[in-house]
């Protein structure tokens, strides 16, 4: 059973007329009864009662023409998604990112990526690194926003930009009057920290580490705006990107002087899969943009 001998049987069933029909469908009538009756055939049932060249649905023709339509209708509907989907300018792009760049890296990305292509959509994803890479391997998701992934199989990496990391210190603390200052001056305060399986925290453990000192955590959070949170309110200091939701009356940015702090992202995608249009327009927006 094709696709056109259901549309072949549904233009007859609404003609009830064969030579109609064929003139419509633009074929030999000869053709289009050679079609109908192999259709009964693999049916093994008459779909019309016959009167000369006119027709008349059955029926098993009223059943059939129910559910034909409703299939015809379901293509119908699949060829114009995918049209849509293969246009790189109407398409759906699926993205993965860190919770800690949904402050300002992410939002400067889509907010100028839409501003050139508003009508693709932009899903949005957020979770912790191994996450991301997870459902970039289950191919739920067409790119991820991540740190750097060193020598996977299955995935390509490309870095974008490199994000400056700073000490927050609360406004009261001894060193707020500072503008820079090595880590170790805060080696015996408290320290309000990421998570274990966050990037950042990765990344903060790597900084004490060169530095020769293990910190004394006292809270961990998943998100940059729950630690300056935290800071702001004297439990502690944190190492954070650039961060502008909190007063400077309550809390201060301090410049680190060691020369490594600093966290590169890059976006990350399937090395044998193929993208769609949207998603590979979106990839080299992203892409051009950080290269310049």
């Amino acid at each position: 059973m094709e696709w056109q001998q259901l549309e072949y049987f549904r233009v007859v069933a609404k003609q009830e007329h064969f030579r109609k029909s064929a003139e419509q469908l633009n074929i030999s009538q000869p053709a289009l009864s050679r079609s109908i009756a192999k259709l009964e055939e693999e049916l093994g049932v008459p779909l019309f009662d016959r009167s000369g060249r006119s027709v008349e649905l059955n029926k098993f023709g009223h059943h059939f023409l129910i559910r034909v339509e409703n299939a015809l209708n379901e293509i119908s509907m699949g060829v114009e998604e995918i049209n849509h989907l293969k246009n790189p300018y109407t398409g759906t792009v699926s993205l993965a990112f860190l919770p800690t760049l949904g402050l300002t890296i992410l939002p400067d990305i889509i907010s100028h990526f839409n501003n050139m292509y508003p009508d693709v959509e932009i899903q949005l994803f957020q979770s912790k690194t191994t996450a991301n890479i997870q459902q970039l391997l289950n191919r739920e998701v067409d790119l991820c926003l991540i740190g750097p992934i060193s020598h996977h199989p299955e995935i390509e990496w490309h870095p974008l930009l490199k994000e400056e990391l700073f000490v927050y210190v609360p406004a009261g603390h001894r060193l707020a009057t500072k503008s820079s200052i090595h880590l170790s001056e805060i080696k015996e305060d408290p320290f309000i920290s990421f998570k274990r399986g966050l990037g950042m925290r990765e990344i903060t453990d790597h900084l004490f580490e060169e530095a020769g000192f293990t910190p004394a955590i006292k809270f961990e959070g998943e998100d940059v705006s729950t630690l300056a949170g935290l800071v702001s309110s004297g439990l502690g200091v944190t190492i954070i990107p650039a961060f502008h939701g909190i007063s400077s009356d309550k809390i201060k940015q301090l410049s680190i002087s060691e020369s490594k702090c600093f966290r590169e992202i890059g976006i990350a995608w399937l090395k044998r899969s193929t993208l769609s249009p949207s998603a590979a327009l979106f990839r080299s927006y992203v892409i051009d943009c950080h290269s310049s």
